[in-house]
């Protein structure tokens, strides 16, 4: 009798092992789904944040071309225009990058022309604006920057 339950024990302890290790390659599994749907879930969100974005990089222009006439004409009908322009590019997470009288930023900025100045690496006059999307910039900002003069 003491052969059959010995054989009974290891065949106890061999199903233990076999339990055991279908128990972790079924958590693994269930780890491995769950890292799967969050990463999915946050590409979603991606592909939804920027799904507008060429379509917004197609209005900047146009924005920029109602400012600029807007610096001309002074029409209260064409402010209001651009406001309300603006507060839907806003509402799609549009903001402007504010640079003027900031150190130069490569990441933020582009350098178009570089003028003579009290200290290195501000920037004196904005040539074209910038603009993030969601805090991804989707258009640098075109600035003049101020280098010192040191032959003087």
């Amino acid at each position: 009798m003491k052969k059959g339950s010995e054989k009974q024990i290891k065949e106890a302890e061999e199903l233990a092992l076999e339990i055991e290790e279908l128990t972790n390659c079924w958590k693994r599994a269930l780890a491995d789904y769950q890292n799967l749907e969050k990463r999915i879930e946050n590409e979603k969100k991606d592909f939804i944040q920027f799904s507008n974005r060429e379509l917004i990089q197609k209005l900047l222009p146009v924005l920029d071309h109602f400012e600029r006439a807007d610096e001309h004409l002074k029409d209260q009908g064409l402010q209001m225009a651009i406001r309300d322009f603006k507060r839907v590019l806003s509402e799609e997470g549009l903001e402007e990058i504010g640079v003027l009288g900031q150190e130069y930023n490569p990441v933020e900025m582009e350098a178009v022309e570089v003028v003579e100045g009290k200290e290195s690496g501000k920037v004196v006059e904005v040539a074209q604006k910038g603009y993030r999307l969601k805090d991804k910039v989707i258009r640098p900002a075109r600035v003049k920057v101020t280098k010192v003069n040191e032959q003087k």
